[in-house]
């Protein structure tokens, strides 16, 4: 990680610092006094609690100096109207300093995922930094940039959104020279309208781009295959469909092998990757679209593809005493939840899932949940649902033709968990999968504290 002076940071962010502290240096950010490291600038935020109240407590864990918009005391501080944009602004400046590439990575459903294949990938050629975990957000984003080395060669950045203008305000920090957009799913259509509504802000994500930048698409959506309005970059597609730049072929699952081979012109790149079901080829296929347009070797891709291991809480599958776990508690929407049920389904044995409830639908909340009820009940023996539309669920599996003995819904988390462990038998698979909101990780590590 770079050090940053106060006086530079205050130069880009158009703050103030008093000159006794000038030529203090800080290296990262964070704005959590909890894992805040000794050394970093400490980001004073306004939440359910004045983020002013907790710089004492940031001195204390060694934090080199704030970043507030009012004096508390004497330390060290870069005074500002509002520290969430100068956040961004120092991070787009330190972006330049650093003069990596950046690949930005953003969609409805898997970015998280593609973020990390993308990674894998340029990191067999490449000195790769990347956001961790969900730093995808304005906050998050940023921070991530400050923490990254001087000697970054590529800048992996994810870009999540929930309402309009915020990945274009992402995009004018980063500057992408590459963008891919995985799909355009439904996800946080409570506030974006529609689908229309939905890609529109994920293409905010050009905005920021060079006109000689690289934009990379999902051949297989529709709405990302027929734009009503060209951007300026030149687009590639990758996915399964005819006229694909490139694509997927011959895709089979051997196992917990994902397998097909990945075509583009050319050449053929064949592609094992631990990973079970088909959604996660078009995550592979732009992994692999971004590493030839960064001229890494063939060899070298299949190979990180080989070694890839996806993040923990998403679509982990592990064997918990005498269960098989499919634990994918880190987010859901429709499509996500679609894929995890299909997963389930194509596993021996009796197959529980409990699903929590899908958050940020809106209007279309009621149908989206009477959906899932009725693939649940064609690729689950029991379900049990949590949450408001929990009944929804059940509604739909009901009439996919499931008998309503073998679904319940709940409200309450220890009714749920004590359900579950009395209706688990040794040999039983279950699926944990819902928005993270939800917290069915709580419900799956009270379930295995008895049961390993």
């Amino acid at each position: 990680m770079a050090n940053i002076t106060l006086r530079q940071a205050a130069q880009w962010c158009g703050g103030t610092v008093e000159e006794k502290y000038a030529d203090i240096e800080f290296t990262g950010a964070n704005n959590d006094t909890r894992i805040l490291k000794p050394g970093q600038l400490f980001i004073v935020l306004q939440g359910a609690r004045d983020g002013h109240d907790f710089i004492p407590a940031a001195m204390e864990k060694g934090a080199a100096a704030v970043l507030c918009s009012r004096k508390v005391g004497d330390y060290p501080a870069i005074y500002v109207d509002d520290p969430r944009t100068a956040l961004g602004d120092i991070a787009r400046e330190e972006m330049k300093r650093i003069g990596a590439k950046v690949v930005a990575v953003t969609g409805s459903v898997g970015k998280s995922t593609t973020k990390e294949m993308v990674a894998s990938v340029l990191a067999s050629t490449y000195k790769v930094s990347k956001t961790p975990a969900n730093h995808n957000n304005d906050i998050g984003m940023p921070m991530a940039i400050l923490g990254m080395p001087l000697d970054t060669e590529v800048a992996v950045l994810e870009m999540g959104m929930n309402h309009f203008r915020e990945i274009a305000y992402l995009s004018g920090i980063a500057h992408p020279d590459v963008a891919v957009i995985i799909n355009v799913g439904t996800a946080h259509i409570e506030y974006l309208g529609s689908q229309i509504g939905i890609r529109q802000a994920k293409m905010e994500i050009v905005e920021g781009m060079p006109s000689n930048g690289m934009l990379l698409l999902n051949g297989d959506d529709t709405l990302l295959r027929y734009l009503d309005k060209k951007p300026k970059q030149r687009i590639t597609y990758f996915g399964r469909s005819e006229g694909c730049d490139v694509r997927g072929i011959h895709v089979r699952q051997e196992g917990e092998l994902l397998c097909f081979q990945a075509e583009a012109g050319k050449l053929t790149i064949p592609v094992e990757i631990q990973l079970e079901g088909e959604h996660f080829v078009n995550d592979a296929l732009a992994a692999v679209a971004v590493a030839l347009k960064l001229a890494v070797p063939s060899e070298k891709i299949s190979q990180s593809l080989a070694d890839f291991r996806n993040m923990s809480g998403r679509q982990e599958i592990f064997k918990a005493g005498e269960y098989t776990i499919i634990k994918d508690c880190y987010n859901a929407g429709p499509e996500s939840m679609e894929a995890a049920l299909g997963v389930l389904g194509n596993r021996p044995g009796r197959r529980i899932a409990v699903l929590g409830d899908m958050l940020e639908l809106g209007d279309c909340a009621q149908a989206e949940h009477y959906k899932v009820g009725r693939i649940a009940a064609e690729k689950a023996d029991l379900v049990f649902a949590f949450g408001p539309y929990a009944g929804r669920v059940i509604d739909g599996i009901i009439t996919g033709g499931m008998p309503d003995t073998m679904g319940r819904a709940f409200e309450d988390r220890e009714e749920l968990i004590k359900a579950l462990k009395r209706a688990a038998k040794p040999g039983d698979v279950i699926l944990f999968k819902g928005s993270h909101g939800m917290h069915l990780e709580l419900v799956l590590e009270a379930f295995l504290k008895e049961e390993t």
